[in-house]
């Protein structure tokens, strides 16, 4: 059949070329089962003809709240199939947040997940006007399931013998150019938008990266929201692929079920990859003698690695050769063994990093992009040279990628580019010119060979009392290099230099204290303690040491906590919400600029 135009195409392009393999897998009652193309089919065309019953309209907001699952994509395309847009939302925002998305998008039908968002939605019921339906995915006591929804999509089925045919006819007049999805912004600097996306930029992306897998590869694990429109643009790029999506049970068993399932892809964000390198380096910290110093110098080497072959000497290859077999070989294995990619995206990965898991057999890929592009303005690819270390690769082949000549700003053009701002013309306005050209916020530069770099965000910069610029990023990337510094964030907006505030990584810190005799044990003691303070001290010279004069922070402070979503210090995706954290800490701010 012909490629896909629209998301819900993917349906019969799997069924047409392996109904045989699972689409989804989904641990339950601790095993893990598999769910079939004819299924996928059947129920999301079940929930197309519910909605149908319900009178949903073209264009009609339908709200979803849910972690990764089968029924997260029987929902999507059963929305989509009747031109309604599906409004994804994290499982995780608070009450306020979940009040203003659902009020602002009218949406008066929403699926949740569990009985613990249930309750959570019914506390903020009577503030939300326009919904009228609300159900559960798993059966909870007092509401509708989504089992109810599949009844009323299978009744009217029965007493609408044409409903398969009105159904092929509304399919039929949705072009690609049509919003498929709304996706609300996790609000890092203001108000969360409602970016709306036509099914032509997802596809766009899809087919700008579908080449890179391995041609013999067939499995996935999905542990990234999928809300996120990263996460669910790989999602589509793994249906197109036939293969098979696993769904992890929660981010602290990725680990072990990439060990059940072993997956040939993985997609994630720059803070995962900086965890899963602690945790290899700790397990060095932890062993002694010859152990400890072959494992180190397989580390060492493997930050000298060149993504060009060509320039590797001899000697180093065979040193990478034994280095594979004596300590690569299992950080592989704890992996799952198959897996041959590691897709970052959310932010810029650290170039060590790239060369580090490259050299190890986890090749680390890596793109570029934003909620309002589908997300893709970038990326790296499997090609000879389709990687280069702190690039963010090429820019995707059907669009204009330029950067303005004042301000260093990003900007793009084309068919990946969001249709506006929901219900927003002004701001719509402000982030796309008469032109056409999405302003991104991202400062960056292509090198001659057509490498895109990032150098920060424009928002995130400040001036200094002195009239310096200072790009915050860069810094906080440079120095989180370090194992003992979980996050950071620069401050100094209109003072005399740059500071910062440093929250340890309290699992890394321990391990040093207990080595180096110092007593303290609690957060609020290791911060407290001479020794730590100076042994940061130190990290912090290291780095400052490779910055500029104006860029190197001069004063910081160890806070106790770590920033989580749950403190609403991070947002969904990892990102640092640095308004929230500057109103937590403003008297320790205040404090470094005495």
């Amino acid at each position: 059949m012909n490629q896909p135009t629209r998301l819900f195409d993917l349906l019969p392009w799997r069924q047409s070329l392996h109904p045989e393999r699972p689409v989804f897998r989904y641990k339950e009652n601790g095993q893990w089962q598999s769910h079939y193309i004819d299924e996928y089919i059947e129920k999301s065309n079940l929930i197309s003809y519910a909605l149908l019953h319900l009178g949903v309209r073209k264009g009609e907001n339908i709200a979803l709240i849910s972690s990764g699952r089968p029924e997260w994509n029987y929902i999507d395309f059963g929305v989509q199939q009747t031109g309604a847009v599906l409004l994804p939302i994290y499982p995780t925002i608070s009450e306020e947040d979940y009040q203003f998305i659902l009020n602002d998008a009218e949406v008066r039908l929403l699926v949740v997940e569990s009985p613990a968002l249930y309750k959570k939605i019914s506390n903020i019921r009577p503030q939300l006007p326009h919904l009228q339906n609300l159900c559960t995915i798993v059966p909870t006591e007092g509401a509708k399931s989504l089992d109810d929804i599949y009844d009323i999509g299978r009744q009217y089925l029965a007493s609408h013998p044409e409903a398969p045919q009105q159904l092929q006819a509304i399919k039929d007049a949705i072009t690609t150019d049509d919003v498929c999805t709304m996706i609300y912004t996790s609000g890092t600097t203001g108000t969360p938008k409602g970016v709306m996306l036509a099914h032509r930029g997802l596809i766009m992306n899809v087919v700008e990266i579908k080449e890179s897998p391995g041609k013999t590869w067939t499995r996935a694990l999905s542990w990234l929201p999928m809300c996120h429109i990263y996460e669910r643009m790989m999602g589509y790029l793994y249906q197109w692929l036939c293969f098979e999506i696993a769904y992890a049970e929660s981010i602290a068993k990725v680990g072990d079920n990439c060990k059940e399932i072993r997956p040939h892809m993985l997609a994630c964000v720059p803070r995962f990859i900086e965890k899963v390198y602690d945790k290899i380096y700790r397990k060095g910290e932890k062993m002694s003698g010859i152990g400890k110093k072959v494992f180190n110098w397989a580390i060492d080497l493997a930050f000298e690695y060149d993504l060009d072959e060509s320039k590797l000497s001899l000697w180093y290859k065979v040193q990478k050769a034994l280095a594979d077999r004596l300590v690569y070989k299992e950080i592989r294995e704890s992996m799952g063994g198959c897996l041959g990619m590691l897709v970052s995206g959310g932010a810029i990965i650290q170039p060590r990093l790239t060369r580090f898991f490259t050299c190890v057999g986890l090749d680390l890929y890596e793109g570029y992009g934003l909620t309002e592009t589908s997300p893709l303005i970038a990326v790296t690819n499997s090609n000879k040279k389709g990687r280069k270390i702190g690039s963010v690769g090429f820019a995707m082949r059907e669009i204009e990628v330029r950067i303005d000549p004042k301000t260093s700003e990003i900007q793009c053009r084309g068919g990946n580019v969001m249709k506006g701002y929901y219900n927003q013309p002004e701001l719509t306005a402000e982030a796309i010119d008469p032109d056409g050209w999405f302003h991104t916020g991202d400062t960056g530069y292509f090198d001659p060979d057509g490498y895109l770099f990032i150098t920060g965000r424009t928002k995130s910069m400040f001036k200094t009392s002195m009239g310096k610029y200072i790009n915050p990023e860069v810094i906080e990337e440079k120095m989180k290099q370090s194992p003992f510094i979980l996050d950071m964030m620069v401050v100094g907006a209109e003072q005399k230099f740059a500071a910062a505030l440093i929250a340890p990584d309290f699992d890394m810190l321990r391990d040093w204290c207990r080595r180096h005799g110092v007593g303290a044990s609690t957060p609020e003691e290791m911060i407290a303690d001479r020794q730590v303070v100076a042994r940061f001290q130190k990290v912090v010279d290291k780095y400052n040491a490779e910055l500029g004069t104006t860029e190197q922070v001069r004063r910081f402070a160890l806070v106790a906590d770590s920033w989580t979503e749950a403190n609403r210090m991070l947002t969904p995706t990892q990102k640092l919400i640095r308004r929230n954290v500057a109103a937590a800490y403003q008297e320790q701010i205040d404090a470094l600029f005495k």
